[in-house]
């Protein structure tokens, strides 16, 4: 399967992919990575102190998983992997795991959940034995948080993960012939906030910048196919409350009381949720979508869930369906089930 063609509708342009990311930092922020600070396991700590030398290889050890209740909830060893710098940043980082065969492989570009404010590239695991085994090379990206892009000078500060994660598979094809990959069959997967990322790259034009001097702005941003667990459609204050305004680095006016929602608040910032939100970008000629959620969707409790409510990927399929992109959705009792996890999508689609 090749790479799908471009989209020419949305108007984010390639040139900022490159550039250090910032915007108004928001307290919700702060509170989000104090509690990802005090909940996460020392083995999960110590992955920030791996030293960012690019190519080296970063010795095996055990993962704790806290982002998504499909993977296994006991440590699992990782293989031993690459990591790479796409950017100077210290978290903008990929970490790199070939499959062995002669023949250029498939690729699968992961992005981890966390809000983007915690999170790092380990949660990939319970994606990577099977793929590797399949034949299918994988990279899992660690990218700037909110608070990082707040300090970085980029406004809404989810330009930053959101550009990091496409500067990141722009990186990735750039390297295809040194790695043995071909770069015409990439798909994108990850959890919660990540999830949206790899809906967001999937469903956007091609942030590639053919006139550009840099040789990885050059590289396209499309995808073969993209897998979303847990995800969020859309980023709009009115469905995912104050996980949307501290993804824009705002806060609701609330001098009209807490029980009523600031819609003039909203309204300013509509065009940064019409640029952020999966939901806002589907078109006929998106790349196949497979989206996962733990629970059914239960009608008319849209809350049941949280952030990682089922009601979201009812929402976007139907969205998909309206226009005709493929997508499908998988849920416990959900019918015409094709493929039962997110890695065996990716497998069937990119091995086709």
């Amino acid at each position: 399967m090749t790479v799908q063609p471009s989209k020419t509708r949305h108007r984010l342009s390639s040139k900022f992919l490159p550039m250090l990311a910032g915007g108004n930092h928001h307290g919700v922020v702060t509170i989000l990575a104090f509690i990802s600070a005090i909940s996460l396991s020392p083995a999960s700590l110590s992955a920030a102190d791996i030293p960012a030398t690019p190519g080296a290889a970063v010795p095996k050890e055990p993962v704790s998983h806290e982002t998504s209740p499909k993977q296994p909830k006991t440590p699992v060893v990782i293989p031993q992997v690459e990591k790479h710098s796409y950017g100077p940043h210290p978290r903008q980082m990929v970490y790199f795991w070939k499959a062995k065969f002669d023949k250029p492989t498939p690729v699968l570009v992961f992005f981890h959940g966390g809000s983007w404010a915690y999170g790092d590239y380990r949660t990939v695991s319970g994606m990577l034995q099977e793929t590797l085994a399949a034949g299918i090379s994988v990279v899992s990206v660690e990218y700037r948080f909110l608070k990082d892009a707040t300090e970085d000078g980029l406004v809404p500060p989810v330009k930053g993960p959101m550009l990091d994660c496409a500067r990141a598979l722009q990186f990735v094809r750039s390297k295809a012939k040194e790695w043995n990959l071909d770069k015409t069959r990439v798909a994108t997967a990850g959890s919660s906030a990540g999830a949206c990322t790899s809906l967001w790259l999937a469903f956007h034009d091609d942030l590639a910048d053919p006139k550009s001097d840099d040789p990885i702005a050059r590289e396209s941003t499309r995808v073969t196919c993209a897998t979303a667990d847990q995800a969020q459609d859309s980023l709009d204050p009115k469905h995912m409350g104050t996980y949307g305004w501290a993804a824009f680095g705002t806060t609701p006016d609330s001098s009209k009381g807490k029980r009523v929602f600031d819609e003039e608040g909203r309204q300013r910032i509509m065009p940064w949720i019409k640029e952020y939100s999966p939901y806002e970008l589907v078109s006929k000629d998106d790349p196949a979508i497979g989206l996962y959620y733990p629970n059914p969707p239960d009608p008319g409790n849209d809350a049941k869930g949280g952030l990682h409510s089922t009601s979201f990927g009812v929402r976007l399929k139907a969205r998909c369906d309206e226009h005709k992109s493929p997508c499908e959705l998988v849920y416990p009792g959900a019918p015409d089930v094709k493929y039962k996890t997110p890695t065996e999508f990716i497998i069937g689609h990119l091995l086709r």
